[in-house]
């Protein structure tokens, strides 16, 4: 039994084709007579013109918003270009100061060297002719009722009463005239140093019209010594003072006649020279800022008006230093301008 198979066709037969004669139709195709609407040139033509426009516009709008942010971007640079060379000068402006301040403070090491050296000198000289005038009162002034001492460069004569007053007076004797006038002589040779001129008495009370008290006493007699050192001495006024220390300053015992003796006496305290150092003003540097400071504020350094240096003085105080006339004794020099002190008598 065979069995036709449309995919094992058997060589050298074909299959039949059929005709269109053979099928005949029963009723033709139906035929689509619309028509396709068309798009004329004209209008591809606007299209085109609007998409172009439309990419210019695009193009151009995106062309000028990048040149906004070059401008901003080449603004920002310059300005930080700017405010870094600006800073690189202020820099250099302060390593140019703080070269200028080294340079100043070289000097003034160097002028504080000077000022040693010259203060060192000052002292030597002062200590030479405080030993020139000591030798030249102790040679001048011989005598046991005349003493000399030197403390902390204070150079104090003691004198004692005897020779200068009678009891109870203030007028300078002859023999002390002749003391006093050696002393000027002495004085007048150093015309930069302060004189004060003290007066003392011993303990035993004095009543008299002229002197009601030792305080009165004392006070008559280191006038009447100065204004015969100023009148018949040669003493410049203007260096020499008068002190009235009373009974208050002993240097002895005022229980026996010796002490009292010795406590009845007139001071003379020569004080140290005051030597002056040569001045050399310096003026300072205007204030300085520093690198970081600088560079921190844009606005350019102003520089303060120079202010002149603190002028440099070496010299001695004039105040008086308390002397002692011998190891154990009272003080001999108080240097009060006003002294309250209740009135005793004595003579």
């Amino acid at each position: 039994m065979e069995h036709n198979n449309p995919f094992n066709d058997k060589p050298g037969k074909t299959k039949p084709v059929p005709s269109a004669e053979s099928e005949p139709t029963d009723s033709p195709e139906p035929v689509d007579n619309r028509e396709i609407p068309t798009v004329s040139s004209s209008m591809w033509t606007v299209a085109g013109y609007i998409l172009l426009f439309a990419l210019l516009g695009f193009t151009g709008y995106s062309l000028f918003k990048q040149k906004e942010v070059n401008d901003s971007l080449r603004y920002e640079i310059e300005m930080r270009e700017a405010a870094s060379a600006a800073a690189e000068g202020r820099v250099l402006t302060t390593e140019s100061q703080v070269i200028a301040l080294e340079a100043d403070l070289q000097a003034l090491k160097t002028q504080k060297a000077e000022l040693l050296k010259a203060q060192l000198k000052a002292q030597q000289e002062a200590a030479k002719a405080q030993k020139s005038l000591k030798d030249e009162m102790l040679s001048a002034l011989q005598s046991r009722d005349v003493t000399i001492s030197e403390l902390q460069g204070n150079l104090t004569l003691n004198i004692l009463d005897r020779i200068l007053f009678d009891s109870g007076q203030a007028i300078i004797k002859a023999e002390g005239e002749n003391v006093l006038k050696q002393i000027g002589g002495v004085l007048e040779q150093v015309p930069n140093r302060q004189i004060h001129v003290m007066g003392h008495t011993d303990n035993i009370p004095i009543h008299t019209s002229m002197y009601p008290s030792n305080w009165e006493l004392s006070a008559a007699r280191s006038l009447a010594a100065v204004r015969f050192l100023v009148d018949n001495g040669g003493v410049d006024p203007k260096r020499i003072a008068a002190v009235a220390h009373g009974e208050f300053q002993p240097v002895a015992n005022n229980a026996t006649p010796e002490g009292r003796a010795r406590n009845r006496r007139i001071t003379i305290v020569v004080l140290p020279e005051v030597f002056k150092t040569p001045e050399k003003p310096v003026q300072e540097e205007p204030a300085k800022e520093t690198a970081v400071e600088s560079a921190m504020r844009p606005e350019e350094i102003t520089a303060e008006a120079p202010k002149s240096s603190p002028k440099v003085e070496n010299a001695a105080p004039q105040t008086p230093v308390e002397l002692h006339d011998r190891p154990g004794g009272e003080d001999l020099l108080n240097q009060s301008e006003s002294v309250s002190l209740p009135d005793s008598e004595g003579q």
